[in-house]
């Protein structure tokens, strides 16, 4: 399987499961309403994994620009497919996002309250509060892609590497989450606010949508410039 085509599938896979476990503990009328915070991250976790099963052996399982990123300053991942992933991993995170819409129409039909329908698709902070909001989101993807850098086989995250890195995720969720919501990735917020904003309510918040990008950024490059000097 092409490598581009890999990452936009496991993100695809990874933000249809991400979403919809949002989906179905906050929107009205699922069997899941109410589950709680403990249902979500485990399910992000598990999400994480199979999205890197499915892409691992073919382009590495990144699913994440900040991944990519992080590894390529390392010298674990070649420079000039940094774009192409990128963008295969936005695209992947809204046709992730459509599908979730897909499988939960009706009980966004049912639910009124805006902020918990954009809050399937995008984070939001707890509390409100520029430096402290970008500070989580440097912290968090700090350390998925610095245990991301000792969990990685060869040069690449891989199939093998994939329950490891996802119960990395899942602790970051458990731990780390409660501020934010632990976008810890770009694609995974940019690209269903972006759904959002074109399928359902223009108002998408895109005041704060720059954090969950630039952020998780910055935690990449801090984690692969501390890695470099171990």
């Amino acid at each position: 399987m092409n490598p581009y085509l890999a990452e936009f599938i496991g993100t695809t896979v990874l933000l249809y499961l991400g979403n919809s476990v949002n989906a179905n503990v906050n929107l009205n009328g699922t069997y899941g309403k109410g589950a709680g915070w403990l249902v979500i991250s485990l399910a992000w976790g598990l999400a994480v994994f199979v999205g890197v099963v499915i892409s691992g052996s073919f382009s590495g399982g990144h699913l994440n620009p900040a991944v990519s990123v992080g590894l390529a300053m390392v010298g674990k991942f070649e420079w000039h497919k940094v774009p192409g992933y990128m963008l295969a991993q936005l695209l992947g995170a809204i046709m992730g996002a459509f599908l979730t819409y897909l499988q939960y129409r009706g009980h966004f039909k049912q639910t009124s309250d805006a902020a918990t329908k954009l809050g399937v698709f995008a984070t939001a902070p707890a509390i409100p509060n520029i430096f402290n909001n970008f500070l989580s989101e440097v912290l968090g993807t700090f350390m998925l892609v610095f245990g991301v850098f000792y969990l990685i086989e060869g040069s690449d995250v891989g199939s093998l590497s994939a329950l490891p890195v996802g119960l990395l995720v899942t602790v970051i969720g458990l731990s780390l989450g409660g501020s934010t919501g632990y976008a810890i990735n770009p694609a995974r917020d940019l690209g269903p606010r972006i759904f959002h904003a074109l399928i359902i309510n223009k108002d998408s918040n895109w005041k704060y949508a720059w954090i969950p990008v630039f952020a998780p950024i910055l935690g990449a490059v801090l984690a692969a410039l501390i890695f470099g000097l171990l």
